[in-house]
């Protein structure tokens, strides 16, 4: 009864604007007609057709951007975030025992210079990045470069305006790392397998270690400020003939989605190098 109802209501709709509806459908016809049988208009119609989807797809692309840009933001906020809260890292402790009273304790020792990564490879044995920064922004070979969620590499050749950088997942590399509350320090190098684990050796199987312990940059170098996220211990073992730990560490960096990167400057790297020179011969 009920459908019985629509149904006329409809047809009486449809008869009562039946001249409307005529002259839409005439409207309609003569112009598919005059696109087919008028190249002008044809041509016309294509352009037309063009722009709207142009149009279409470049509102699609500016959402996705939005999006896009929301999360880059996301990230950007995170990495400023950590580094002011972390800022400590970025100093050397200095106390005057003569002088304390207003007295500065803490000196400068590192600089972050921000850039981005515009080429990276992960799958290959000896890995490198290029990133968009050079000797006209400061930067020179040796600098480290870590990202918001921890290591990344070492600066090795470097132009005007980009440089390349040795990968954690690079055969060379070898960063000396400790075990978060732990004074022994060993170095975290990369087997070639999964660019997602490292190894951690060197350190004694005396020491005491559980799986979940973070695994932290040492400070004993010039290129790295201590406490430089690197990961977490996943697995360890002693292999037959050893006296000191294999480590796997699982990174605490993605290397496969790296965008943003900050490169590390030590400003007391000429003094520490020109005293070591002086001291390392004599050993």
């Amino acid at each position: 009864m009920i459908f019985s109802f629509s149904m006329r209501s409809i047809l009486s709709f449809i008869w009562k604007y039946n001249f409307v509806f005529l002259f839409v459908f005439l409207e309609f016809s003569s112009g598919v007609l005059m696109v087919q049988n008028n190249s002008f208009h044809r041509a016309s119609f294509i352009n037309s057709s063009n722009f709207i989807s142009a149009y279409i797809f470049d509102t699609y692309d500016g959402v996705l951007g939005y999006f896009g840009l929301r999360r880059e933001n996301e990230i950007l906020s995170k990495e400023n975030k950590k580094l002011l809260s972390q800022s400590v890292l970025s100093f050397a402790k200095y106390v005057n025992y003569d002088f304390t009273y207003k007295d500065t304790v803490y000196k400068q020792q590192f600089t972050f210079q921000n850039a981005r990564v515009i080429n990276n490879s992960i799958s290959r044995r000896n890995n490198y990045l290029t990133l968009n920064k050079g000797y006209v922004q400061g930067i020179d070979s040796e600098m480290g470069v870590i990202s918001s969620y921890g290591v990344v590499g070492i600066v090795k050749d470097v132009s005007d305006n980009f440089c390349t950088v040795l990968s954690v997942l690079h055969k060379s590399s070898s960063i000396s790392a400790i075990i978060e509350d732990r004074n022994y320090f060993g170095s975290l190098v990369w087997d070639g397998e999964d660019y997602q684990y490292g190894t951690l050796k060197e350190i004694p199987t005396h020491v005491n270690i559980k799986r979940g312990a973070r695994v932290l940059t040492s400070g004993y170098s010039t290129i790295f400020p201590k406490g430089i996220p690197v990961g977490k211990i996943v697995r360890y073992e002693v292999l037959p003939g050893d006296d000191t730990y294999t480590i796997k560490v699982k990174f605490s960096e993605d290397y496969g989605r790296l965008v943003h990167v900050y490169v590390v400057k030590n400003l007391l790297k000429e003094e520490q190098t020109a005293l070591e020179s002086k001291t390392l011969p004599e050993k």
